[in-house]
């Protein structure tokens, strides 16, 4: 039986009335036996895969009582771990948190391929799928345990692919001045949306069913992605917009002229805005934690900040670079570290209640390649924090342009016609 992918509720129920084989004549204790073998990322698979499993992982009180034996025994404590009025959702998923922020500051390895025929300047990272693209006028998506290929999506017209994002039903791509919306199972486009002037469109973040579209005059425009219709303009920043966040109720927006202004969605009203005490600078990227209530962003003279939504006041703001901050982001349930990567080619995971640098990492030149598959994998290397960045070979360290994170694993593109996946913790 198939714990990690396992199989879904029809099929399960298809197997009512095979006596000795449904899995429905397992009994409760048997099922707690057979997960608490399992891990925490593994378990937290199982809990997808039909309501059965995820009754007996999440409510039963024996599994509750494995996984804080297995608790106490890892750790070395007497103490419990959570109380009784914790659920077992919660518990599960703190001790995988705990464990990606452990495999960060561990050993790594990195697993590298070919994945365009022009530079990838954009990836995304969800469900173990991988987004890439910008360059080719193609969004390929990939299998973050295989690297195998497993869907391309093709701009359509001669237009540039700008930005790009996706879920379990589609991909969202910003194409020139345009939306364009394709299915996930058939490649049909569902959608274009026309502004109605050459104005040029520098970023795109969508929390369905609105879309937002960050323009070179400082607007926000805000649309319903199945009508079409533009329901907001916003004037929210006097230069251009350079990047776009997204909750339920505000869009982040960064601009080149340094601030980040805070919009509700709903009225369009301007709720708050958010600058750095170092001028001037820039806003390159930057990303929100509804759990730690902070926004970090990164910019051009390589200072990422942090702010505290609830104060609007910096937390911290550190010079983690020399140079530009292209990306910056962190696990959606991690409010204890943040990935940064900029021009330098570095891979830094900084502290998110601080803004210390936690690590540095590199790729080595050493290389094997996979037989099966053209795959190649190399090595990494901790570097010391009094390790001068300008005397590493550059090959090394190709700039990163963007960075994505999963579970004990990040990808990133450089500019260039690969893909990189960081596995961690291995």
């Amino acid at each position: 039986m198939d714990f990690a992918g396992g199989k879904n509720r029809s099929n399960l129920r298809s197997q009512k009335g095979c006596k000795g084989r449904s899995v429905y004549s397992i009994s409760t204790d048997n099922f707690c036996t057979i997960f608490a073998l399992l891990d925490y990322f593994e378990l937290a698979r199982c809990t997808v895969v039909c309501k059965l499993w995820y009754d007996v992982i999440n409510k039963s009180t024996l599994m509750s009582d494995l996984y804080h034996k297995k608790y106490l025994i890892k750790h070395g404590s007497s103490d419990k771990p959570i109380s009784s009025k914790i659920s077992m959702k919660i518990f599960l998923e703190k001790l995988a948190i705990d464990e990606h922020i452990s495999a960060l500051t561990g050993s790594s390895e990195i697993h590298q391929w070919s994945a365009h025929n022009a530079r990838i300047s954009q990836c995304r990272m969800k469900r173990g799928l991988i987004a890439t693209g910008v360059g080719d006028k193609m969004v390929k998506l990939w299998s973050a345990e295989s690297y195998k290929c497993l869907d391309e999506y093709s701009v359509p017209d001669v237009v540039s692919l700008i930005d790009f994002d996706f879920d379990e039903s589609k991909i969202v791509g910003l194409i020139g001045n345009r939306l364009c919306i394709w299915r996930r199972n058939g490649k049909i486009i569902l959608f274009k949306s026309d502004i109605a002037t050459t104005l040029r469109v520098l970023c795109m973040r969508y929390l369905d069913p609105e879309a937002v579209m960050g323009c070179e005059d400082g607007r926000a425009r805000i649309y319903d992605m199945y009508s079409g219709r533009c329901s907001r303009i916003i004037k929210v920043h006097d230069g251009p917009i350079s990047c776009l966040a997204l909750d339920e109720q505000l869009v982040f927006s960064g601009s080149t002229s340094g601030r980040i202004a805070l919009t509700d969605v709903s009225t369009g009203e301007r709720v708050a805005s958010l600058s750095s005490s170092f001028s001037p600078l820039g806003i390159t990227n930057l990303c929100y934690s509804p759990r730690s209530h902070m926004v970090f962003a990164g910019s051009t003279p390589g200072y990422s900040h942090c702010w505290d939504l609830r104060t609007l006041r910096p937390v911290w703001e550190t010079r983690s670079s020399s140079n530009i901050i292209y990306s910056i982001g962190h696990l959606s349930a991690d409010n204890r570290t943040l990935a940064v990567g900029g021009i330098d080619g570095v891979l830094r995971i900084l502290d998110q209640n601080t803004g210390e640098i936690i690590s540095r990492i590199i790729s080595t030149s050493s290389s094997s390649s996979s037989s099966s598959l053209n795959v190649q994998k190399r090595k990494t290397l901790l570097l010391p924090m009094d390790t001068r960045i300008d005397s590493l070979p550059k090959n090394t360290r190709p700039s990163i342009s963007c960075l994505a994170i999963g579970t004990k694993k990040m990808v990133t593109v450089h500019d260039d016609k690969y893909v990189r996946l960081w596995k961690f913790g291995i």
